[in-house]
């Protein structure tokens, strides 16, 4: 059977707003006066929460090191843990697709560098968790995206083969370790992070999730 491996954050969901509102709640707690919004900073989501710490204390002009990040970390994913599935949606057509491909015999799963039982606890929030085959991240196994295990992991556990299978992502992140594993990617152009892959040459783009099931078609054999 073919498989398709999906990146989680920007790419099946728009979890940005509530990664950033975990952000704030940090500068809030400090006391600092600079916080991030969705117009400007939506990207830097997709990067995880210490990129957000970094973003915000360079907002509020706060001199910071590496340990001020990694105090303030738990916090962050402490807040995060308890609203993340407030705002956060799947794109549109991201559910029906999904049922489309496993009534298509496809096998789907998931690969994100978010710490696997936040993702689990997300999925779960959405109702949507049964629907996936593997869930692996980045903590999961002893690597994290961009290197190929975590990809080849996520395959396995789905009961695929890597040469009968592509990754569907949004970033750099995802272009490499797809090109890392030997496999297709797809990106999807529509997310907070498309200004990353304008440069980049994925085998497809996906603007339209109604149109994944004909390019995975025509990528794997």
């Amino acid at each position: 059977m073919k498989t398709i491996i999906f990146d989680l954050d920007g790419t099946l969901a728009d979890t940005s707003e509530d990664l950033l509102n975990a952000a704030n709640s940090c500068f809030k707690k400090l006391g600092l006066d600079g916080t991030l919004n969705l117009a400007d900073h939506s990207h830097i989501a997709l990067k995880g929460g210490r990129a957000l710490l970094k973003a915000g204390f360079e907002l509020a002009k706060v001199v910071y090191n590496e340990s001020d990040i990694t105090r303030e970390y738990p916090f962050f994913i402490k807040t995060y843990e308890e609203n993340l599935s407030v705002h956060t949606f799947f794109y549109p057509r991201v559910r029906e697709t999904i049922l489309t491909l496993k009534n298509s015999d496809f096998l789907v799963g998931i690969c994100t560098n978010k710490p696997e039982y936040l993702a689990e606890k997300l999925l779960v929030d959405l109702n949507f968790r049964q629907e996936f085959g593997s869930l692996v991240g980045a903590d999961t196994i002893a690597f994290k995206k961009p290197h190929p295990e975590p990809y080849i992991e996520a395959v396995r556990r789905c009961g695929g083969e890597v040469k009968r299978s592509l990754l569907v992502g949004d970033t750099l992140t995802d272009y490499d370790t797809a090109r890392a594993a030997g496999v297709p990617i797809v990106l999807v152009d529509f997310g907070p992070g498309k200004f990353e892959i304008d440069s980049l040459s994925p085998d497809a783009f996906l603007s339209d999730y109604r149109d994944l099931l004909e390019i995975s078609n025509t990528l794997i054999p």
